[in-house]
């Protein structure tokens, strides 16, 4: 019987989609320019040494993105693949974690959401009073466009003295709060992030963030605590369908979050790519016929591709292709794999946010051929054909091209 693994690299982008200037992202290439940019870097284990990803390569992600961008990434080790391979491009309207989380699971996000302005204060005044009338708090700081990290060590000291917490957006359609975990309280973090996600639906804000921190003046350090409030999908994702058929969804770091719990069958976290990894061999080995296993990488994203951080990305795409094998080795008759990502997050690119890029789409398990795949014109290409391999009705969005992965 059939199974689906979803690993979810996030922000790993092969290259500007076709509407990228619309973002001024038309140079953007996250994969692209760490594989270019890495001899030149100073790498602490390796310096001065090419990327080593050959288990990525050899499931063809060297030619997903060689396809994606029109050139094969100089200083990149050509392996003949032994997975399917192509790229994705993007329909949604935003470049957002949900819209390309949503539409990989067959629910493009055709209408823009609401985004605070680049502006001091960013947020609207009825915002702020309504939130401070329903939380009781004295008041809020930041109240701007900012890093999370900066922005608690820039605040951090004055929230704790204050009883304020911090609150913050960026490029993309959030409202970030972060707090201290003992001065502040965790729970007490949680409960108005869910009073700010039920007032930010009158300005359209996809997510709500808790940002939980801890340690003193100058080593104030986030904790893995962070829990996302987010929109629910306006239509029934691939997730939704499995689970109404009786089959499971098993979502593994930020995926119960990103579908606001929509869908999902059990919701496992996990601290960091490698803890993230183990939670989802182990979910692998638990989990039965008709079933998904979606995992979201997230340090990609947030540690290395929002800081700006090309020696720290490469480092942790090469730990990610060391553990590979020993997902490999798990796989059993029926499995069908996929790697991709939700949006791309240049490291070399100026800003913090993330980039319009087209995604890898990598194929693999004991069944599946090794062939091109093409330019997929929707992220819900990957849903239509998960729904067809696990023989579900048919999503309404995306193409399947399961009968490419097995001719």
């Amino acid at each position: 019987m059939p199974r689906a693994i979803i690993l979810m690299l996030d922000s790993l982008g092969v290259g500007a989609a076709p509407d990228a200037e619309q973002f001024g992202d038309q140079s953007a290439d996250t994969f692209g320019h760490i594989v270019e940019t890495c001899p030149a870097i100073d790498r602490s284990e390796r310096p001065g040494s090419v990327l080593n990803i050959p288990n990525l390569c050899r499931l063809g992600l060297g030619h997903a993105a060689a396809a994606s961008r029109g050139a094969w990434p100089v200083g990149l080790p050509k392996i003949t693949p032994e997975g399917a391979w192509g790229f994705a491009i993007e329909k949604s309207a935003g470049k957002d974690t949900p819209s390309g989380h949503w539409e990989m699971a067959g629910v493009p996000v055709m209408t823009d959401w609401g985004y605070f302005p680049e502006a001091m204060p960013c947020f609207p005044d009825e915002l702020t009073t309504q939130f401070l009338r329903a939380t009781g708090l004295p008041g809020i700081l930041g109240n701007c466009h900012a890093s999370g990290t900066s922005i608690i060590e820039d605040l951090g000291q004055e929230h704790i003295t204050s009883g304020k917490p911090i609150c913050y957006t960026s490029a993309d359609s959030v409202f970030q709060i972060a707090a201290h975990e003992e001065h502040f309280g965790l729970e007490r973090l949680y409960d108005i992030c869910e009073i700010a996600r039920k007032l930010v639906d009158d300005w359209h804000i996809a997510r709500v963030i808790a940002r939980p921190f801890v340690g003193q003046f100058g080593t104030f350090v986030r904790t893995a605590n962070r829990r996302d409030y987010t929109t629910p999908p306006p239509q029934r994702t691939l997730l939704d369908k499995l689970k109404i058929a009786g089959g499971e969804v098993i979502g593994i770091g930020k995926i119960s979050d990103i579908y606001a719990g929509c869908g999902i069958s059990r919701n496992i976290k996990a601290d960091g790519n490698m803890a993230l990894f183990d939670a989802t061999l182990r979910a692998m080995d638990e989990a039965g016929d008709q079933s998904i296993v979606f995992a979201n990488f997230v340090d990609f994203d947030m540690l290395f591709g929002h800081r700006r951080d090309v020696a720290g990305y490469a480092d942790a795409l090469e730990a990610f292709d060391r553990r590979l094998p020993e997902l490999i080795k798990k796989l059993r008759a029926g499995d069908l794999v996929f790697a991709t990502a939700d949006h791309g997050c240049d490291p070399t690119f100026p800003g913090h946010d993330h980039t319009r890029e087209n995604v890898p789409v990598l194929a693999f398990g004991p069944e599946v051929l090794a062939a091109p795949l093409g330019a997929r014109q929707s992220f819900a290409d990957i849903g239509q054909t998960v729904a067809a391999h696990l023989n579900l009705e048919p999503l309404e969005s995306g193409i399947s091209f399961l009968s490419a992965l097995h001719h």
